[in-house]
């Protein structure tokens, strides 16, 4: 009959369609065993090849390889149906088999801010000093900015095996002794995304984004004088090592970077002779075994080099970390001390301070009308702003207040402007608080906090005829207190190793001066057709080349250093109270309360300090091994990522999260083991060694945390130190009288000292 023919029919289709979603293919990362390659292979190419072949014989189209990797992992990415991907799993020599990973960027007046004008002395620039190369993979490079210029600088080190990749409107003549490489990756991106369009964004290492000249610029720009962005923040704009050589590594793409791109850059960094290399882009958190940063930055600690990466933007919630590995040195975003005022002046008198950018046109003297968005549009969210959600007749030539949220800031004056608008106040919403973004507006405008925000909104809603007047008032330095912890800066606990405390560090991330791409405007939008040298951005994509800047100062300071000793020296010698302030705490920028070490972690970064930290907490491959063998590693999960040697759990050794040999304590009680008020004593204690950097000395400890109910107890509580070079060890008993509600943190510090040098220590105490 006719409905069994189309019964039938519909089973024929569905068996279709299920049969071509299982050939479907995706990326995947296919770690190999290097020492198990059977001796009929010349080289693991072949095997690796072979091995592929094998899993897609005789399917409609045979599994395509992208990247054969040999520096930061033994192994290929390829795309592979799920089969595939399984038979590939269990065959011999294969360590893993990972899906891709799609990764998002996180997006003058620092050196004054971090107290480097003038201090040249304590970081040499010549011989080793110039000879560091920073690695920083993002979105590519404008070479053609004063940032690369290469004046003053010696030849190219002899041991740089990297090279200047020419493509699309970039030739390999725009390297120089700054820009010593650049190359680009795209095979996992076109794979996952389909051919790039070329009119948007070139098949070579130049930037058309601007985010990777800003990020490479920021570490180790030459200094350039007269830098601003439409006269806002005006002064010889410089990179943290401006002296230190820059590669870079286009991995990011407009459609996000993908992880076979990310471990292709970073193989190739480290095998080029990079000894930082600084990454602002993140994905979330993932078991260290299957981020594929978290991978190749094990593989580049091994080689000596130091990793840096940004803590994410996803603040202010709690445990919004990514990057949060132990080998990595994890950076979140503070303010500076510079700001740029605009002042939103009401009908009824009073004024409100926000920030703004702007620069064209003077907006109206006199008082203009102002609507709320929300009161502007037949839309739900019109209060957004969003694209094509306000009425025209209601919105034109006055000012609309509009909430952030949802759709980019800037984009939020282009919809007020196409719809008439003269001018906009952007409204902070209780996710944002009090933090103040400035963006280079295209139309008079000024951002507010949220209690500004409400303020104004509250005179609209009671005032028949309300009226605002816009002024843009310029730049404004020495701003107090500074720095605040910005609000977007991701946030811990670490929710992949709680006893590990992320982030690290912060720096300067909030409205920063760097150089810019000349394919896109200050604002990024295609409809933005200024161009500009340099641009003024936030993120801890920002604060992250910040620190990677400063760790290859001290590499070049001190050479003999290990990436965990740079990390240490930086985080010791940071600062959690403002200087000359009377021991106040940091403030967090999204409550205007006090900071926290899950907030910042150490705290500021103080490079000044930081070149004579006194003592170091060191570590090795080793020891992040045995931190590998506590988390209950299997030989193969270790295997895909310590890949100097063989490596392995001894069954008669005692392993614990607790004696990494880190900078900071995080100890994390469980409510499992007793109800919250159980009055039964829990003792976890850590193990620390400290490693003399400096003179001979003896330092006292000082342990203290701010939670009632929890003993600190330190053993010895004095270390003599004879010589550089030599080592000591002590043990930390934190000591909780009761269980407590899951959720309740407390903070506290450990601190070294022996009167010259303090070796400070964030504590975290928790119970999940």
């Amino acid at each position: 009959t006719a409905d069994k023919m189309l019964m039938r029919l519909l089973l024929v289709v569905a068996l279709a369609v299920a049969a071509a979603a299982a050939e479907q293919r995706a990326t995947y990362i296919v770690h190999m065993a290097k020492s198990a390659m059977p001796a009929e292979y010349a080289d693991h190419g072949e095997w690796y090849g072979a091995s592929l072949r094998s899993v897609s014989t005789g399917r409609a189209a045979a599994a395509k390889m992208l990247y054969s990797y040999d520096t930061v992992l033994h192994g290929f990415s390829a795309r592979l149906t799920e089969q595939e991907a399984s038979d590939m799993a269990g065959m011999d020599g294969v360590l893993a088999v990972n899906p891709e990973t799609r990764y998002e960027l996180h997006t003058t007046r620092t050196p004054e801010f971090l107290g480097l004008a003038g201090s040249e002395g304590l970081f040499p620039q010549s011989g080793t000093g110039g000879d560091v190369v920073v690695g920083v993979l993002d979105t590519g490079v404008w070479p053609e900015s004063k940032s690369y210029n290469d004046a003053g600088l010696g030849e190219v080190p002899s041991s740089w095996k990297g090279t200047c990749m020419a493509g699309a409107d970039f030739n390999s003549s725009a390297c120089n002794r700054k820009l010593v490489g650049a190359r680009f990756f795209n095979r996992g991106y076109e794979a996952a995304m389909g051919p790039m369009d070329t009119s948007r964004e070139s098949r070579s290492p130049r930037d058309d984004d601007g985010h990777g000249t800003h990020t490479s610029s920021t570490a180790a720009g030459a200094a350039v004088a007269d830098a601003d962005l439409f006269g806002f923040a005006s002064g010889t704009a410089r990179g943290m090592a401006p002296k230190a050589r820059v590669a870079v590594y286009k991995v990011c793409w407009l459609g996000g970077c993908f992880s076979s791109d990310i471990l292709a850059g970073m193989d190739a960094a480290v095998a080029d002779g990079c000894g930082v290399l600084s990454l602002s882009l993140g994905g979330g958190s993932a078991d260290y075994a299957r981020d594929s940063v978290a991978i190749g930055a094990f593989a580049a600690m091994e080689q000596n080099v130091l990793v840096s990466c940004s803590a994410g933007n996803a603040g202010p919630g709690s445990a919004t970390l990514s990057n949060v590995a132990p080998w990595i040195t994890t950076v979140g975003a503070g303010t500076l001390d510079r700001d740029f005022p605009a002042y939103v002046q009401l009908g009824n008198g009073k004024n409100y301070t926000g920030v703004s950018l702007y620069a064209g046109k003077a907006p109206p003297s006199t008082p203009t009308t102002l609507i709320y968005a929300g009161n502007a549009s037949n839309s739900t969210s019109g209060n957004l702003c969003m694209p094509g959600t306000l009425s025209p007749e209601k919105v034109q030539g006055k000012i609309v207040v509009c909430d952030r949220g949802i759709s980019a800031r800037v984009q939020k004056g282009f919809v007020v402007r196409d719809a008439g608008g003269a001018g906009m106040v952007l409204a902070n919403t209780a996710a944002n608080g009090q933090e103040l973004v400035a963006d280079a507006h295209l139309l008079p405008a000024a951002g507010v906090g949220e209690k500004e925000g409400a303020a104004i909104k509250s005179y609209i809603a009671s005032e028949s005829k309300p009226t605002a007047t816009i002024v843009v008032a310029g730049t404004q330095v020495d701003v107090r207190p500074s720095p605040l912890v910005a609000a977007f800066s991701s946030r811990g606990p670490n929710m992949i190793t709680p006893e590990i405390l992320k982030p690290d560090i912060i720096g300067p991330g909030v409205n920063i001066l760097a150089a810019w791409t000349g394919k896109a405007g200050p604002t990024g939008l295609a409809a933005d057709t200024r161009r500009v040298n340099f641009n003024i951005i936030s993120g801890t994509s920002m604060s992250c080349p910040h620190v990677s800047g400063l760790a290859a100062l001290l590499r070049s300071a001190h050479p003999e250093w290990s990436p965990a000793a740079i990390r240490s020296a930086l985080m010791t010698t940071a600062y959690s109270t403002y200087t000359g302030g009377a021991g106040a705490p940091i403030l967090d920028a999204a409550t205007g309360a006090a900071a926290t070490p899950f907030d910042y972690g150490a705290g500021h970064v103080d490079p000044t300090r930081a070149v004579e930290p006194g003592l170091v907490y060191d570590l090795g491959t080793s020891d992040y091994v045995d931190f590998l063998c506590a988390l209950k590693y299997t030989p193969n999960m270790i295997a895909a990522l310590a890949r100097s040697k063989t490596y392995g759990c001894a069954a008669n050794k005692t392993y614990a999260v607790s004696n990494l040999n880190y900078p900071s304590f995080s100890v994390a009680y469980s409510t499992a083991n007793g109800e919250a008020g159980d009055s039964s004593a829990t003792t976890v204690t850590h193990t620390r060694t400290l490693t003399n950097v400096g003179a001979a000395g003896t330092y006292k400890v000082d342990a203290s945390v701010s939670m009632s109910g929890v003993t600190v107890d330190v053993k010895p509580t004095e270390l003599e130190f004879t010589a550089a070079g030599e080592k000591k060890s002590y043990t930390v008993s934190f000591t909780a009288a009761k269980s407590q509600p899951s959720g309740t943190a407390g903070f506290g510090r450990l601190v070294w000292s022996d009167g010259k040098h303090s070796v400070a220590s964030p504590i975290a105490i928790t119970w999940t």
